[in-house]
């Protein structure tokens, strides 16, 4: 089978740019070359970024919101023709490998129902927090395997994935979309492979930082049971995930924007309503991790 094609989207906001230099100057040296890379400017005009000749930039005027402005670099790659599978980096991640590329190509035609397949991701140390383990047993994020879910700092799509379940939803603009993408690529038969020596180098950061962070979590966290989940689901997996807020945040400011966010994705219409099937519930469960958690 021939090796895929590789496209690269990067979104940015122009407020890491020492960081999204390092990152294109990491793109480039990497021992295979993409076909097309597209710079997303969310909301930045792109001015004062230096690029190769095979990355594209596109200022946007107005920020779309992470999933938003990846969708734009996703329909240019789609549009072109040239690209079989895709990666997708934050930009302040850094490829610490130069072997990244051709491993991503031979994972993908090995494999021709590999949906996605996430990176593992680490500090400036080599250190892989748990929270960016895609597993429940996060205990060694060297285990690779199948997983249900992935971390949207770095990761490849297989681009007749994307074509059959689509792309980001771009209405959630922070936070759970992975989960939504990686639920409907489930659902379709694709597979989704947590891949360890893969590595993207990031800032150990805490995604709270985000002013909007607790009210998109919860909002966010509705809207995907509301649109993936069976009915009988629904209320175990929004009970669990309230008793677990309630027993980790401890900020006054944290729990009403969570709960504001919460009601927000209660009444709120939440886009088209698809729920998986059951045995798609059952493959995840064996996987180890049931949509419930």
């Amino acid at each position: 089978m021939p090796l895929p094609r590789l496209g690269v989207v990067i979104v940015t906001m122009g407020t890491r740019p020492q960081e999204l230099e390092a990152l294109l100057a990491s793109v480039e040296k990497q021992d295979v070359r993409a076909a097309r890379v597209v710079l997303i400017g969310n909301a930045t005009p792109l001015t004062d970024v230096d690029v190769a000749a095979n990355v594209t930039k596109v200022p946007l005027a107005e920020n779309l919101g992470c999933p938003g402005g990846r969708n734009v670099g996703l329909e240019m790659l789609r549009e072109s023709g040239e690209v079989d599978v895709v990666l997708e980096l934050d930009d302040d991640g850094l490829l610490i490998r130069d072997d990244v590329f051709r491993t991503v190509q031979r994972l993908f035609a090995a494999d021709p129902r590999l949906g996605i397949t996430g990176f593992r991701v680490a500090d400036e140390h080599g250190r892989t927090e748990r929270r960016w383990v895609p597993r429940l047993r996060a205990g060694d994020p060297m285990r690779r395997g199948p997983v249900t879910a992935f971390l949207g700092g770095g990761h490849a799509f297989s681009m007749p994935m994307l074509k059959e379940v689509g792309l980001w939803p771009a209405e959630f603009f922070f936070g759970h979309e992975e989960s939504d993408l990686a639920w409907r690529a489930l659902d379709a038969g694709w597979k989704i492979l947590y891949e360890p020596e893969l590595v993207l180098q990031h800032p150990a950061t805490s995604p709270a930082r985000h002013p909007v962070y607790y009210r998109f979590t919860a909002r966010n966290r509705v809207w995907l049971a509301r649109r993936r989940l069976p009915a009988l689901l629904i209320p175990v997996y929004l009970g669990v995930w309230i008793s677990l807020t309630l027993a980790r945040i401890r900020s006054l400011a944290g729990l009403t924007a969570w709960w504001g966010g919460f009601a927000e994705g209660v009444r709120t219409p939440c886009g088209s309503r698809n729920p998986m099937k059951w045995r798609t519930v059952w493959r995840m469960t064996r996987l180890g991790r049931p949509p419930i958690l």
